[in-house]
């Protein structure tokens, strides 16, 4: 990140801590989608615990990274990239927690032929999401890279949306209560929407890049 902060190496650590965070979500967010839908709830509980400090931990790293920019006047002519990226990526973080708290409060019932399917969904949301971090960084410290990691988010984000087309598919062909198979859709499409959180946080890499690059 030498290319953008040259005067300061704290700022450089804290963003680099802060994408270490989002990592992090991500595994965890995993890791707890695979215990609820095998019922194991305390470990289920223990990540999502996990990953509640972890997004807090996260905000309190992008509150003090913006304040730097502006305290220490970084940047200027990319700053406004810079926040946003960093937006969309908080925005990215907020959900990996908020939908394990979604299957905590309302306990949807997964059918059994669908776990692997569900799995498979958080799996491509979250490589989305690495790659999106890995994007990231490049933008500090190899902008040309950018739009190869960029390609790789695009790639998972739509294997999310082909996933749980399926997962819909299959679900509506199903005899079973309608509001059943709402229900599963709903937490369908919330771990479908991590991927397209990481995609946003792209889009504005994408142009960012090139602004750096003209």
């Amino acid at each position: 990140m030498a290319v953008f902060f040259k005067r300061t190496k704290e700022i450089e650590g804290e963003i680099d801590e802060y994408l270490d965070c989002v990592i992090q979500a991500g595994l965890l967010f995993k890791q707890g989608i695979k215990h609820y839908l095998e019922g194991q709830q305390e470990d289920f509980e223990r990540h999502m615990k996990q990953l509640d400090n972890l997004e807090s931990q996260g905000d309190k790293l992008q509150h003090d990274i913006i304040n730097k920019l502006y305290l220490h006047t970084l940047i200027p002519e990319a700053r406004g990239d810079v926040l946003g990226i960093l937006e969309c990526m908080d925005t990215a973080l907020n959900g990996t927690a908020e939908t394990l708290h979604e299957f905590y409060v309302e306990i949807p019932e997964i059918l059994p032929d669908l776990h692997k399917l569900y799995l498979d969904l958080a799996d491509a949301s979250v490589s989305a999401l690495e790659h999106t971090v890995t994007a990231t960084r490049a933008y500090f410290r190899d902008i040309k890279s950018v739009r190869d990691h960029v390609a790789k988010v695009a790639y998972y984000e739509s294997e999310a949306d082909k996933i749980a087309d399926h997962i819909k598919k299959i679900l509506f062909r199903k005899e079973i209560e309608l509001s059943r198979k709402i229900h599963q859709r709903y937490f369908a499409l919330h771990i479908e929407k991590i991927s397209d959180f990481a995609e946003q946080v792209t889009d504005r890499l994408a142009v960012a890049a090139i602004k750096r690059s003209e």
